[in-house]
């Protein structure tokens, strides 16, 4: 269900009827997962063609595709060898998408926040300045659908959604395109966190609303401010969940 939510809040549809992506996500998933480990070979061709009931052409598009993300190198004669993590296209669509579907891995969710403390806070405060009358009620909007929101999906969605809007309120288009990282980073923290939907929702509404009253007021550094608040807050809450995450709280201080 994260990933297919991740696909919704980009737009992207998750299901798609070409044969070569969707053998590209499954061999993508099984990669991300380590099913096919860093540094060796996945299943050949003719176990692939099996595998997905699909021709050879569809399985060397799919090969491609991977190939293109940097997950895969074709070695001619020896076979389809999967490259080390640190050639893939971490910020592709689908990669941060396929991480959704397998366990949290503490280094990159850690990676992933530390992205999310250097981009939104600056974030918040561009668009405590340049954010248009339109742009600062999308991110209203946003925030009315998190108190209305009636199950968790609807509270999240409404979450990335307000997220969003405060990065498309910066009018950065560079800065919008990060948008995937800010959608993968939340719904991997949401899924650690959300063991109590009620106290999650009470504790993170009034920091989501410090954000917003600071943007209507074009109040920049108040702003900056209620976003690093909001960010200490999710990564506080992680650092009990996950103590392996060895964050250092002193970097977040607001």
């Amino acid at each position: 269900m994260d990933e297919l939510l991740y696909y919704d809040l980009k737009d992207v549809s998750g299901l798609t009827p070409g044969l070569a992506t969707q053998v590209c996500r499954e061999v993508g998933r099984r990669i991300i997962a380590g099913h096919f480990p860093e540094g060796q070979f996945i299943d050949d061709e003719n176990r692939l063609c099996d595998r997905f009931n699909v021709s050879k052409s569809v399985v060397r598009e799919a090969i491609k595709i991977l190939v293109s993300k940097g997950l895969l190198e074709v070695r001619r004669g020896n076979g389809t060898k999967v490259k080390p993590r640190s050639s893939w296209n971490l910020l592709d669509d689908d990669v941060l998408a396929w991480h959704l579907g397998t366990d949290p891995k503490p280094d990159f969710l850690k990676k992933l926040i530390d992205i999310r403390l250097m981009i939104e806070p600056n974030a918040a405060y561009w668009a405590a300045s340049t954010a248009s009358s339109s742009q600062i009620a999308e991110i209203r909007n946003s925030h009315n659908d998190m108190e209305k929101a009636t199950n968790i999906q609807e509270f999240v969605i409404a979450d990335a959604k307000f997220h969003r809007a405060v990065l498309r309120a910066a009018n950065n288009e560079l800065l919008t395109s990060m948008d995937g990282v800010i959608f993968s980073a939340l719904l991997t923290s949401i899924k650690i966190t959300n063991n109590d939907p009620i106290d999650n929702r009470t504790r993170s509404l009034p920091l989501h609303l410090k954000i917003l009253r600071s943007i209507e007021m074009h109040d920049k550094e108040g702003a900056q401010v209620a976003m690093r608040g909001h960010l200490a807050d999710t990564y506080d809450r992680l650092s009990i969940l996950l103590p392996e995450l060895n964050l250092e709280t002193k970097v977040y201080d607001i």
